[in-house]
């Protein structure tokens, strides 16, 4: 009776370690900060951006001295020059607001430039962890950089099609 239980126990043990997932965690800050072409990628894109809120800069410094030049001289000038420097001043700062988006703004120069110079260095990173998770059998890699985000998973582990039958959704 004590050989059939344990091995009864043996064989679940084994069942259960067979049938559990195997998972790894990385953190890709870590990797991508010991690549040198990142890093140089990095500087390139802080310099950029640097030269970028420089012009920025002097382009605010300018409309600040429009706008002070206008309260000092509003009380002595007419109507139509009012209104004239108001114009003007109001299509500096248009100016200012869509060289702002054009280069800081969602899809602007830094993001395209971004996507030329980091994406293909973090592709690599994702195709290796990818080429680790097949060659070691993960089931999924976590990545923990950024909170914690699934990189990699075993698409067999995905059950989005079982949860849509369920639902009865075709």
């Amino acid at each position: 009776m004590k050989k059939i239980i344990f091995s009864a126990i043996c064989i679940l043990a084994i069942v259960c370690t067979a049938s559990a997932q195997r998972y790894a965690i990385v953190d890709t800050r870590y990797i991508l900060e010991k690549i040198p072409d990142y890093t140089d990628a990095q500087k390139k894109l802080d310099d950029i951006s640097a030269q970028w809120q420089k012009e920025i800069d002097s382009k605010q410094q300018a409309l600040d001295k429009m706008y002070k030049d206008f309260d000092a001289e509003q009380v002595m000038l007419s109507d139509v020059l009012k209104k004239k420097r108001e114009d003007e001043i109001f299509v500096k700062e248009k100016e200012l607001r869509d060289l702002q988006r054009k280069r800081f703004g969602f899809e602007g120069d830094l993001f395209k430039k971004r996507q030329e110079l980091v994406k293909p260095i973090q592709d690599k990173v994702y195709t290796a962890i990818q080429k680790l998770a097949v060659a070691k059998m993960y089931d999924f890699i976590l990545d923990k950089s950024e909170g914690i985000t699934v990189i990699f998973a075993d698409p067999k582990l995905d059950k989005s099609e079982d949860v849509l039958r369920e639902l009865g959704v075709k």
